[in-house]
């Protein structure tokens, strides 16, 4: 189901301002931070990341800045609702913790209005990919993301990480054979 925009982006700034606003050290991750380097508008929801030892004061913040926290089964996340749409702040990608080295990797940007830390492209594509599986393998939603950012890619670090995963060697695969790739 596609969230309304409007909504989406009304979440995205809020969350952001409640992170920056009480010192929550977070990035901007997701399709939204890949919208900021260029790729097309999310349309489900927003992501954000924190580290794990400060999750637990995230989910405190920004349920006093007035969001529904939602603790899910999964252990990696939790989600702040609000307006009908839901923030997911994980912290732990692909299994592993977020911690200050990724949001170190983060960039300042300009977005909506408020100026945030956006993880960088190839951390996005890494995990999208890294998260692969039979169940869950849709090419055809990333190939529009990774055209959009392909210059901003350290494509010989992407391969390197993602090198342990088949679902993500194909799709490299398939980068390189359009000539997506610029290596």
């Amino acid at each position: 189901m596609t969230a309304d925009r409007d909504a989406l982006r009304t979440a995205l700034k809020r969350t952001a301002s409640a992170l920056k606003h009480d010192g929550v050290p977070f990035a901007l991750a997701g399709g939204y931070a890949l919208w900021a380097h260029g790729a097309p508008e999310s349309e489900n929801d927003v992501d954000f990341v924190v580290a794990e030892g400060d999750t637990e004061r995230a989910a405190n913040v920004l349920e006093a800045a007035g969001f529904e926290i939602v603790r899910p089964p999964e252990d990696w996340l939790f989600k702040a609702c609000t307006d009908g749409v839901v923030v997911d702040v994980l912290h732990r990608v692909v299994g592993e913790p977020v911690d200050a080295e990724l949001l170190d990797r983060s960039a300042e940007m300009d977005l909506l209005g408020v100026r945030m830390p956006v993880l960088p492209a190839t951390d996005l594509l890494s995990s999208k990919l890294r998260a692969m599986t039979e169940h869950y393998c849709d090419f055809g939603a990333l190939l529009p993301q990774v055209r959009a950012v392909r210059e901003q890619l350290e494509w010989e670090r992407l391969r390197k990480e993602v090198d342990g995963n088949d679902f993500a060697a194909a799709f490299l695969f398939l980068v390189d054979r359009l000539g997506v790739s610029t290596d």
